[in-house]
Formats: C-alpha cells, structure tokens, sequence
C-alpha cells in the first residue's frame, strides 16, 4: 500500500489513542484528539470531500429515499408534511425535514430538538427498506474505478460531505461496496440544515484527525449539484462538478463556475488529470 501523506506510522487513519474503528452506517466516526500544533503539511495534498446521492451513487428507482424518510417523519413528527410531493437534490436531510414540516408549524429548533429520535427512526426504517434483499443502490460508472485510484495515489484523501445523516452515509457506502476508500472524518447532514456549514466542519475534523496544517485551497469538493460547488465556493475550497445527477445539467453545473467540470468518473485518466489541476 503506498503511504499517504500525513501518516505517521499510526495506521491509514492516524489512530493514536487505541480507538476503535465503528461499523459504517452504525455509530459515528471515531475522533482524535488533536495535536497542539498542528505541522505545517505538504502542499501538495489534496483532501477530496465527496458527495453521495447523484455523485458516486443512484437510487434504482427515483424517490426511493421515501421509503424510508416518510415513516421516520411520521413516528417523530406525526406527520410526513410535504415531503411526498417534494423534489430534493443537494439540501440536507435537516433541510429536507425542515422544508417539508415548516408548514405544518414546526421550525429548525424544533426539529433539533428531536435530532436524536429522527437518526434512529430514520436509520430503523432505512434498514428495513434496504435488507429486503433487493438491490436498491447502483454504484456510478467508474466511480469504484476512480476512487481506487486516488486511494492509492499519495497526494488524495477521501472523505464523505453529503447531506445524508451521518449512520445513512455509511450505511450506503456500506451496502454497495465502497465504505474502505473513506478514510478520514467527514461532515454530515444531520449537523446543519445549510449544506454550506458541512466543508468547515470536515476541515476542523480533519486538521485534527490528521494532526496537520491544512490550507482550505488544499480541499475539493465534488459533487453533482449546484449546492456542491455553492458550499465549495462559501468555504474557499475548489469543486469538481460532475454530470452524473438527475436533476442539473452541464449547463446548470457549468452556470456556477466549478473549478472544473466532468460528465462522469467513466474515464478515470480524465478525472485524475481534472483533479491534478486543482
């Protein structure tokens, strides 16, 4: 395996307190004390911040994280709102849940108020519509290609920033395959009902994760929606837009001026030469 920048002999995440790792989709993260001072870090590295929903994955069918977020919604709120005639991409699930109840008179702090119920409920009913032994994700063309090359490239990390609530990012990666190639903390939406919120809170987790100095420039953010390279450009890192949604087109992606622009991760040569020049 070749080394990544960063390691020190402590392991690809950079354990050195004896914790041990959780199950993807089951409990967060674990978190690392961070270093006092921080060492001023190579800037040659590159943390990638990766979208899920649209990005590296797709539901089978349109809608079908309904499945699950509707009854969540109606054991913790009494009621679905809105939500089933709603049409999401790119928000969080806070911002989902707070769009689709705000009518029905509930506001942000109520719904933080209940953050806790809403995780297991959602994960509950998340579990149960995925474990009927239908495939209900596919992995993008090329993405497994991809993110197996820049894992072993020396100059990426790999991390999740999504607006999928934390245990359900996981779980996601987790029932296609694709839960080893994210190594470091990332920023979930269950944290924020603003996606912009979500890279900063990644930056901090990994700056002490990896006990380094780390330049926001040295951050990507790659995603398929508007919001992606919105929350990119609000943080001061760069974006990598990528076609492969359902609802933005190149010229919707290519409208907020990403950093650079792909159709797709099908070439992995390309996608490595746009992530070169970033």
């Amino acid at each position: 395996m070749t080394e990544k920048h960063g390691d020190t002999g402590m392991g690809r995440h950079g354990e050195n307190t004896g914790a041990v790792a959780n199950t993807p989709g089951d409990e967060t993260f674990p978190r690392v004390s961070a270093s006092p001072r921080p060492r001023v870090f190579d800037p040659d590295l590159r943390i990638l911040l990766w979208d899920i929903d649209g990005t590296l994955i797709h539901s089978l069918r349109r809608g079908a994280f309904k499945d699950y977020t509707i009854p969540m919604l109606e054991e913790v709120f009494g009621t679905a709102g809105r939500l089933p005639e709603m049409i999401v991409s790119g928000m969080t699930d806070l911002q989902i849940v707070g769009e689709a109840l705000k009518h029905e008179g509930f506001t942000q702090a109520d719904i933080f108020e209940r953050v806790d119920h809403l995780r297991e409920s959602y994960m509950t009913a998340m579990r149960q519509a995925t474990s009927n032994g239908e495939q209900f994700f596919e992995v993008l063309p090329g993405v497994r290609e991809t993110l197996q090359a820049v894992h072993e490239h020396p100059r990426y990390r790999s991390a999740l920033v999504t607006g999928n609530i934390e245990q359900a990012a996981y779980l996601k990666m987790e029932l296609v395959g694709l839960s080893q190639y994210f190594d470091l903390p990332g920023a979930f939406g269950d944290e924020s009902h603003n996606r912009r919120d979500l890279p900063g809170l990644a930056y901090e987790r990994i700056r002490k994760h990896l006990q380094l100095d780390l330049a926001r420039e040295q951050f990507i953010v790659i995603g398929d929606t508007p919001n992606d390279i919105d929350c990119a450009k609000h943080f001061g890192a760069r974006s990598l837009a990528v076609g492969t949604g359902r609802l933005y087109s190149k010229d919707d992606l290519l409208a907020c001026k990403p950093d650079a622009m792909l159709p797709d991760f099908s070439d992995v040569n390309k996608v490595m030469q746009a992530l070169a020049g970033l």
